[in-house]
């Protein structure tokens, strides 16, 4: 989670980047991406309701 998480923001050491290369499985990096990006957009989500219902964005 941590590689992927690094990934989003675009920020990686290439050294640590070779190392987790080496270590992942493609697979476990594929459902950690889609688990993050739903957890992204689903806190995007809650956001933008909350302002809406706040009245601020009228």
């Amino acid at each position: 989670m941590r590689a992927v998480a690094w990934s989003f923001f675009g920020v990686r050491k290439s050294r640590e980047h070779e190392s987790d290369i080496a270590q992942l499985n493609p697979v476990h990096v594929i459902v950690a991406g889609v688990i993050g990006a739903v957890v992204f957009i689903g806190v995007l989500v809650l956001v933008v309701n909350w302002i809406i219902a706040s009245g601020v964005a009228k």
